[in-house]
């Protein structure tokens, strides 16, 4: 059965560490669904107007994970809205995969209060402002059990083999990112 996964765009959202995992897992035969916070036209920080595939009041919770774009304003956007954070707290309580990059560890799962005692990166700007309890990591991508983090823009295609891994295995991640010619 197909895995599915929930990304969250924001007013902010970086781009690439949005659009760069949903189409290298819908690549891996991972169902992604793109949700707006604000509606259905959401600009990233850079400018750039991407459609999503619904509202997020429109999705239940019937996913096997989540996907947190980093980006200024995106993250504060996505901490400071409580629909967005409950359905974070949830997939993290239920043992779903919570996928969070650049500023989103430290800004979103930091106040979801999720990463007492985990492993995990973010972009270095924010390294400060993650929880004192959190165990920062100084890597590209980091797997703590069912939370991945990592660092920035440029590591959106890492990251997304990570959360490839994560549902199709090791295999499958690297076979995808080696055909999209992603050098390692």
């Amino acid at each position: 059965m197909s895995k599915k996964v929930l990304c969250i765009l924001a007013e902010g959202f970086e781009e690439i560490e949005a659009v760069t995992p949903v189409d290298l897992l819908r690549r891996a035969g991972i169902e992604v669904v793109a949700a707006g916070l604000t509606g259905i036209d959401i600009t990233g920080s850079h400018g750039i107007t991407v459609l999503a595939d619904c509202e997020l009041d429109e999705v239940d919770d019937d996913f096997d994970g989540v996907i947190i774009p980093g980006g200024i304003p995106g993250a504060p956007n996505i901490a400071d809205n409580a629909q967005a954070m409950g359905f974070i707290s949830k997939m993290y309580d239920n043992g779903k995969l919570v996928a969070a990059i650049c500023a989103s560890p430290a800004v979103v799962l930091g106040k979801a209060g999720i990463l007492s005692g985990k492993k995990v990166t973010s972009a270095p700007g924010f390294v400060e402002k993650l929880p004192s309890d959190a165990v920062f990591t100084e890597g590209r991508v980091v797997t703590d059990k069912n939370i991945i983090t990592s660092r920035g823009a440029g590591t959106a295609a890492e990251f997304a083999g990570a959360i490839i891994a994560y549902f199709e295995g090791k295999e499958t991640a690297d076979k995808l990112l080696d055909a999209t010619l992603y050098k390692r």
